[in-house]
């Protein structure tokens, strides 16, 4: 029987604490020797990043010791923390970013302690016999960080040396089969990576040192990918010269596109050590591509493209090959995302490690459908939209449920239709939902990425709003309760929706920017010029980003807010925030600020992550008049009589 109940009140086995009760996010996948290896970071252990080892009987061990974090802070988002080659597995630390040679009773430093605190970090390690080739990052006390390749030892018995300079940005080191050369990306300002990157290759020494160093392909306009050579030596990668990252090969020193398609083979380069392909015992390509929102496993070879079948249509950055099996995260809409093994001779796949554990009916779980609507500029965005699920509850027949437009971050990203039990902790209470992939996120080309170069807080606030206004003109939604979310670009973008437009009757913006000008001022080196494809120059044309920043605005914004905060947050520091609480509480308007202490630019620990979700839903309960179920804690909102 079901129970007839207002919408956004559904009683729902999907509770705050179910989101990171023993959850886990995993990352940089890589198989060894018959290890198989990746990083889990746990919401449970304050957000930890841990080194995990499975060995070949199914054993489970952590290879990071207990206190130790193993993250990187390059460019801030970090990524490809560790590396592995036999018995040698290296981590960096996140507390001191030194890098520390792992596997014995006690962690051992491998490079010095940096002049300023914290201030040498690296990323993305290779392998060069005893020596290993990293990107390091080094801070200075009044000077942008400096970037360049180091080598060192692996026994730390030297000091790192520099081996490659000369651009603000590197990244994918990778050596050749047989050692002699060395292959690696660079790009310059304002160039982000998948604005422009060049591929290099340099003759490689014995002790890591490079000369003959030669750009190969890419430039000013071409985004290059992950380069990586094949057992034979030929050097791949994936570039979108064409409009579309597709996978090319060097031979005889002419390079040519191995399977022309639209569809992507490659990803914005957020994070290091990002792996969408690899190549098996027998030289074929075994990769991971996007077309229409979705994604798929595949062999390439010989230039026939071959699916491999697996019931699961999310695959994330990173693969690994071990014999005849593929090792990937990968999940569904109804199977959290996990630590995937596929054979590739039998074409069976098996869930090694979710990320996970979800005591949940599948009858309470919404199924994203994936849409297409009309948006401005007669042109089309994309989005998936989840219906309110519930299989307890209904709501009154004169009634529309809430709906909640979600925008995600990046903003040169996507959004994917994985299982999310942060999505379906709405829906399952009784809101619709639309995760919108406006212009400018990535899996659809280079034209539709390009869509918002110039037009950001434009186009994607016009593709949120279109988004919704074609869910409720559909009879889904309640056209007088709809609300957006976002967080960082994505909760610009809510911001812009929220302050330009009169179309949301409210909003929650997780450390999302409300002054461009300050975040161009403030932000860290990897951003700090990305907005001059996005909006411009600066300062230029600082006037743009007074017109386009809400914070300069408030006056026009006419609904409530509520802004949620890491206050060791670097990428968009609290002051953005801040800044925002001050104009709204200076105008009279509704709001609620939720800081926390100790989170950065999102937010890792689980009593935080908890504490967020339910001061949001509290909040939307206010603004909406209904009432949540369960024992949900009231958020303060300010001026509530403004309401």
């Amino acid at each position: 029987m079901t129970t007839t109940a207002p919408y956004g009140s559904w009683d729902s086995p999907i509770t705050a604490e179910m989101l990171t009760a023993s959850a886990i996010r995993l990352s940089q996948v890589e198989h060894d020797h018959g290890g198989t290896y990746w990083v889990e970071s746990r919401p449970l252990e304050g957000g930890r990043s841990v080194i995990v080892r499975r060995s070949p009987d199914g054993v489970l061990r952590d290879v990071t010791p207990p206190g130790m974090d193993s993250r990187s802070r390059v460019h801030e988002y970090g990524g490809g923390s560790y590396g592995v080659a036999g018995d040698v597995i290296v981590s960096c630390n996140f507390e001191d970013q030194r890098v520390y040679r792992l596997g014995g009773k006690e962690p051992v430093a491998i490079t010095p302690e940096p002049r300023v605190a914290a201030g040498d970090r690296y990323a993305d390690f290779a392998f060069h016999g005893d020596v290993i080739i990293a990107v390091r990052e080094r801070h200075n006390e009044d000077t942008e960080p400096t970037n360049t390749l180091v080598a060192f030892p692996a026994d730390g018995s030297a000091a790192p040396k520099v081996v490659v300079s000369g651009h603000d940005f590197f990244a994918s080191p990778r050596v050749s089969p047989d050692g002699s050369r060395l292959t690696w990306l660079a790009w310059d300002h304002p160039n982000m990576p998948w604005d422009g990157t060049e591929l290099w290759v340099g003759a490689l020494d014995a002790d890591g040192s490079v000369s003959e160093p030669e750009r190969v392909a890419g430039g000013i306009d071409e985004s290059i990918f992950q380069p990586e050579w094949s057992p034979d030596g030929e050097l791949h990668f994936v570039s979108d010269r064409t409009g579309w990252w597709n996978l090319y090969r060097i031979r005889d020193g002419e390079d040519g596109d191995i399977y022309p398609a639209e569809a992507e083979f490659g990803l914005p380069q957020w994070v290091f050590a990002m792996r969408r392909y690899r190549f098996d015992a027998d030289g074929r390509i075994v990769c991971v591509y996007t077309r229409g929102g979705h994604e798929g496993l595949a062999i390439l070879d010989h230039g026939t493209l071959t699916t491999v079948e697996i019931d699961r249509d999310t695959i994330g950055s990173s693969l690994a090959i071990g014999g005849s099996e593929v090792f990937l995260i990968a999940g569904s809409h109804a199977e959290p995302m996990g630590l995937v093994r596929v054979d590739l001779v039998t074409g069976k796949s098996e869930t090694l490690r979710s990320s996970q554990s979800i005591d949940v009916d599948q009858s309470f779980l919404s199924k994203p459908e994936t849409i297409e609507f009309p948006t401005s500029d007669d042109a089309t965005a994309h989005a998936f939209y989840y219906a309110p699920t519930n299989p307890g509850f209904v709501g009154p027949d004169d009634e529309l449920p809430p709906l909640l437009v979600v925008s995600h971050g990046g903003p040169t990203s996507a959004t994917t239709g994985e299982l999310s039990l942060s999505y379906q902790f709405w829906t399952s209470r009784g809101f619709a939902l639309v995760d919108v992939n406006y212009r400018g996120s990535t899996g659809y080309g280079r034209a539709y990425r390009e869509a918002l170069n110039g037009n950001w807080g434009v186009v994607d606030t016009e593709d949120c709003i279109a988004g919704a206004r074609y869910v409720a003109a559909g009879g889904h939604a309640d056209g007088d309760r709809m609300a957006i979310r976002g967080g960082s670009a994505g909760g610009y973008t809510t911001l812009c929706a929220l302050t330009f437009h009169d179309v949301f009757a409210a909003g929650a913006s997780y450390f999302g920017v409300g002054d461009l000008s300050a975040l161009v001022e403030m932000t860290h080196k990897f951003e700090s010029r990305y907005s001059d494809s996005m909006i411009g120059p600066y300062p230029e044309t600082e006037d743009l980003y007074r017109l386009r920043s809400p914070l300069n605005h408030t006056d026009e914004l006419s609904c409530p807010v509520i802004l949620l905060q890491g206050l060791d947050d670097k990428v968009v520091p609290p002051s953005q925030a801040e800044d925002m609480v001050a104009a709204l509480d200076a105008k009279g308007l509704p709001y609620a600020y939720v800081a926390f202490e100790g989170e950065g630019h999102g937010f890792r620990k689980a009593e935080n992550i908890e504490a967020a979700a339910e001061a949001e839903l509290s909040f939307y309960a206010q603004v909406f008049d209904f009432t949540p179920a369960g024992e949900i804690p009231p958020v303060e909102i300010h001026n509530e009589e403004a309401l």
